[in-house]
């Protein structure tokens, strides 16, 4: 059988043909126009790693033992959900973080995921307010790359120091702390990490003023920053304070912590009242330097003695539940 088309049908079978294959460029078009993830993203093609031992999951068993099954079910529900998990010297010094997440990288890498570590173990932290701690000068650097060493070679995120530029001017160490937060990067990202510098949040300061600390910092070597951890700002506001500093930095990706913040802030830092659980971790579609929505301060867990809440990290079962209940869990 012949192939070839009646001459009197072939204009009209070229011209039909065309169409098909514009419609097809066009639908093509929109898919990328609405944004399929970008193939540089970090998070593309990969899921989030969930710790078995977080205190999410110590409630639910806990929960679950004394009968209370409703409970039990919710804190299960939010232990499912990947968040982030924090390093702090007061856990797991030195000598013995790097064991610690050998471990988790060990677990994630046989389920094929990507665990996201906050580390939080910076001088002078928190200025010595309701976080207070750290390490000194001295024994930081060594802790970070225990860190790195114990990471590399595999796939991880880091979220570094959390609130350390930001209050850099109130605990009067500016100097000091960007060579902290620089030489952290340095040992990290030159371990393979992903690295996020935390930048504060919207409510904090000028986008500016914070662009001018992470590229003193060295953002140019990481993977960029990361905002609103611990907080509760709505995420539009975040996304337009992190594409201003993004434009200051050039162009660094960032992350937004959406753990607590589904009802937005209402200027409260500390365990404020009538928040919600956001949206849960996922990658971002392409077409923004945003690399991701992450949960990295974990749900459930004290912001401070405030507010009724224990003490800072601490679980706190009412927080949790009104977190839940106000997302309509």
């Amino acid at each position: 059988m012949s192939n070839v088309l009646p001459r009197v049908g072939l204009g009209v079978a070229i011209v039909a043909i065309a169409g098909v294959l514009a419609t097809m460029v066009v639908g093509v078009g929109s898919i990328f126009a609405q944004g399929g993830v970008a193939a540089d993203n970090p998070f593309a093609g990969t899921s989030f790693y969930v710790d078995p031992g977080s205190k999410a999951q110590t409630a639910a068993d806990a929960a679950a033992e004394s009968g209370d099954d409703a409970d039990a079910a919710t804190f299960g529900r939010i232990a499912q959900v990947p968040t982030a998990i924090w390093l702090t010297p007061e856990k797991h010094p030195v000598g013995e973080v790097g064991g610690y997440v050998s471990g988790l990288a060990a677990a994630a890498k046989k389920l094929g995921q990507t665990p996201v570590f906050t580390v939080y173990g910076v001088p002078n932290r928190d200025c010595g307010n309701f976080s207070g701690g750290g390490l000194s000068a001295e024994q930081y650097p060594v802790w970070v790359q225990e860190i790195a060493d114990a990471l590399s070679g595999g796939p991880a995120v880091i979220i570094l120091e959390p609130d350390a530029l930001a209050l850099a001017d109130e605990c009067g160490n500016v100097d000091e702390r960007l060579g902290e937060i620089g030489s952290a990067v340095d040992s990290l990202a030159g371990a393979g990490l992903v690295v996020y510098i935390d930048a504060g949040h919207s409510n904090w300061g000028p986008a500016a003023e914070m662009a001018d600390l992470l590229n003193r910092a060295g953002v140019e070597r990481a993977r960029g920053f990361a905002t609103n951890v611990s907080n509760y700002n709505a995420t539009d506001l975040e996304q337009a304070y992190a594409e201003q500093i993004s434009a200051q930095t050039g162009g660094a990706h960032y992350v937004i912590d959406t753990s607590r913040n589904g009802n937005g802030s209402d200027g409260q830092w500390c365990n404020p009242p009538g928040r919600a659980l956001g949206a849960e971790p996922a990658a971002s579609p392409s077409g923004s330097a945003q690399d991701a929505n992450l949960w990295v301060k974990p749900p459930g867990e004290s912001d401070g003695t405030c507010n009724g809440g224990p003490a800072a990290g601490e679980w706190w079962n009412a927080g949790a539940l009104e977190l839940a209940a106000d997302a309509g869990w």
